[in-house]
């Protein structure tokens, strides 16, 4: 056999072999899932909010909806975890109608204008982004608040306590919780690498999308995400394609608006409609907003969110919850282990 020809059967037989072994390569493992089972108290709705919302007046109370999806950990956690509780199962059975809506369902629905629709599109056309969602409805059908992911038990507590006293008639829900901080918190941020001295510029930019981190002192949800979450490697490498800027959301700190303009942190958070901390908001290279986190995430989620927006995810796929299940299998198919409860 000719030399030449010897050598390119040899590489076609380690091709061969190479091609077998990436096709046998075992798709990563997928774990962290919760199927939920929702309380025998809420709603069982015919699904015309418009009807739901006049009954509840009509007994004194108010609408929430619940927005879930399939396997969502973070909606487990709200029921097991918040609803379970007395006090707050209490107060949402006496004064509150709770409707589940899922996000990917297919149940009909009509909506408050008397359009009739499937969850899934009511759902998108509300924008939401994140399981579970909380909507809660005054008498006439406005919506008073509205709770985008998971936050903990206490902070739930306040959000019931200013949706059913009716609140929204004398202040608004982040001077609420501004009134109801601790007395003067001491204390200093969780210092980062990429922690950087004021006055922030927001208006001068590098090309990089920026994310602003609103976090307040004696924070364990801060704590936690600092601790926990922003230390994984992946993160840490994700974070370094941004600019960052880390804030006190009760604070001071000068800051240059995005206009231009001579500001401050606090006046910043209200400016953006920030009430929970920690809050980050993820903004394109020109300056708007794209997404923001303002619940409690683990550290699958948050690598999820801020690849989302560095890799230009959002300009072709505008669902983020369509776009973590596609990262989520494109990761198994590489053979890495997804585990979103991580």
């Amino acid at each position: 056999m000719f030399p030449d020809l010897r050598r390119l059967l040899t590489i076609l037989l380690w091709a061969l072999l190479l091609w077998d072994i990436a096709s046998a390569q075992e798709r990563g493992r997928y774990a962290g899932a919760r199927e939920t089972v929702y309380p025998e108290w809420f709603k069982d709705s015919f699904l015309d909010l418009r009807e739901d919302i006049t009954e509840a007046a009509e007994n004194g109370r108010r609408v929430m909806i619940f927005f879930h999806q399939d396997g969502c950990p973070y909606c487990h956690l709200m029921v097991e975890r918040n609803l379970s509780q007395r006090t707050i199962q209490d107060v949402l059975r006496r004064q509150m109608d709770v409707i589940e809506l899922n996000i990917f369902g297919d149940r009909e629905v009509t909506a408050l204008d008397g359009q009739s629709t499937t969850e899934k599109a009511f759902a998108a056309a509300l924008g939401v982004q994140f399981t579970p969602t909380l909507l809660f409805f005054d008498e006439q059908g406005e919506v008073v608040l509205r709770l985008n992911g998971y936050i903990p038990p206490q902070s739930f507590q306040l959000a019931l306590n200013y949706v059913t006293g009716h609140m929204e008639s004398e202040l608004s829900y982040r001077r609420y919780l501004e009134n109801n901080r601790p007395t003067a918190p001491q204390g200093e941020l969780n210092p980062e690498d990429y922690h950087r001295p004021p006055p922030y510029n927001l208006a001068v930019r590098s090309g990089k999308p920026l994310a602003v981190f609103f976090e307040q002192v004696q924070c364990p949800d801060c704590d936690r995400l600092h601790h926990e979450v922003l230390v994984d490697s992946q993160i840490r490498e994700l974070l370094g394609r941004y600019d960052v800027v880390q804030l006190d959301m009760w604070s001071n700190t000068p800051l240059i608006t995005f206009a231009g303009e001579q500001s401050d942190a606090r006046s910043l958070a209200r400016e953006l409609g920030v009430t929970f901390a920690p809050t980050f908001i993820l903004f394109d290279p020109q300056g708007r907003e794209v997404l923001r986190s303002e619940a409690i995430f683990k550290q699958f989620h948050t690598a999820s969110i801020l690849d989302y927006v560095v890799s230009g995810a959002y300009l072709e796929q505008p669902n983020f919850q369509r776009y973590i299940a596609a990262r989520a299998e494109r990761l198994r198919e590489q053979g890495q282990d997804v585990d979103i409860w991580k």
